[in-house]
């Protein structure tokens, strides 16, 4: 399996921390999120990961370049932001002969099964599979409904005046190589507003069994540190 790692996004919500640092390098139990994030790839057997960059660049490289991983690591800069899905779009050959492959938002502290969502995904007629999680501020959110039974996403409404659902989508997925029919030549190209719309009928979804935290705020980032010590040091 291969992986895309979204780690570009600039954290205006995370300043001032990240007016120096990027948001993917806040530190977790003295470690950047981007280190657990390769750490937890290792572990799920993922041999190739693209992480795409554009804000303090550099410092990402100077990060990746002190680390030890048996993960082979590609990096693709981008001088304008992509979106979501545009980095995916632009890197299609970096996934060329694979069926299946993960993306993943760096922004998010999780400690899940790829393998399982993985498992998930291949037994169902799906284009894209994610993992769900319980939000408690769904307007924030990009909000699923799904049918019980199957996990087939029955609706999907990015940031939703009026969210029918507090399943919020996790930012952990599997996609199909059929998904690239989907994608638009459109700058930027985002998942939630582009493309998981144009998906319902053949996205399903399922709701996650471990920590998921997404690392929005300051607020987000100090309650994370305190989640992330009482979790088990295994599944640390």
């Amino acid at each position: 399996m291969k992986a895309f790692l979204l780690a570009a996004g600039l954290g205006t919500r995370l300043r001032p921390l990240t007016e120096t640092i990027p948001k993917c390098l806040v530190r977790i139990s003295g470690r950047p999120l981007l280190f657990h994030w390769l750490d937890l790839l290792e572990r799920e057997k993922v041999r190739e990961v693209l992480i795409n960059t554009h804000y303090h660049s550099t410092a990402v490289l100077d990060a990746l370049a002190l680390f030890r991983t048996n993960v082979k690591i590609e990096v693709f800069h981008e001088p304008q932001l992509l979106g979501s899905a545009g980095t995916v779009a632009r890197n299609r050959e970096f996934v060329k002969g694979e069926q299946d492959f993960f993306i993943v938002y760096a922004d998010n502290l999780t400690n899940v099964s790829l393998s399982a969502l993985l498992e998930f995904h291949q037994s169902r007629p799906s284009l894209f599979s994610t993992y769900l999680y319980e939000t408690n501020t769904p307007t924030k959110k990009g909000i699923v409904v799904i049918e019980r039974e199957t996990g087939k996403v029955l609706e999907f409404q990015e940031k939703p005046s009026e969210p029918k659902s507090n399943l919020a989508h996790a930012g952990i997925s599997v996609a199909n190589r059929k998904i690239f029919e989907l994608m638009t030549e459109k700058v930027p190209l985002d998942f939630g507003f582009d493309v998981m719309p144009r998906l319902i009928g053949a996205m399903y979804a399922l709701k996650a069994e471990g920590y998921i935290r997404d690392i929005g705020t300051l607020r987000d980032l100090e309650e994370a540190q305190m989640e992330w010590e009482r979790l088990p040091r295994t599944r640390a």
